[in-house]
């Protein structure tokens, strides 16, 4: 599967894409293989304790950045939650806290 997830990778980056997109383990592969500016953008986020709906390689927010994500995408946890402006507050202060675990809350990658 690592050989699979590098061979599109790599196939995207030579085609001129900027970036991939990475889900769950995928995004530490392409990390590794890939270092910054290659921009990584990962599905299937969602929160801890949060319904992993249909998603197989699902991710919190913490860990996808730990792991090397750029861009997360979130919907259902934030769309189908009762009070969403609520739930996207709490998911951006689990990005903010792995930024500041990281040391990566540099204001010029944080983009909302």
């Amino acid at each position: 599967m690592d050989t699979f997830i590098l061979k599109r990778a790599h196939a995207a980056i030579q085609a001129g894409c900027d970036g991939m997109i990475a889900s769950g383990r995928a995004i530490q592969i392409c990390r590794q293989a890939f270092p910054r500016p290659a921009i990584i953008v990962s599905p299937g986020i969602r929160p801890a304790g949060a319904s992993t709906d249909d998603h197989k390689r699902h991710t919190t927010p913490a860990e996808a950045i730990r792991l090397g994500a750029d861009y997360l995408v979130v919907g259902r946890p934030i769309l189908k939650d009762p009070d969403p402006r609520e739930a996207a507050r709490r998911i951006i202060d689990e990005i903010d806290g792995a930024l500041e675990s990281s040391g990566d809350l540099d204001p010029s990658r944080v983009k909302a």
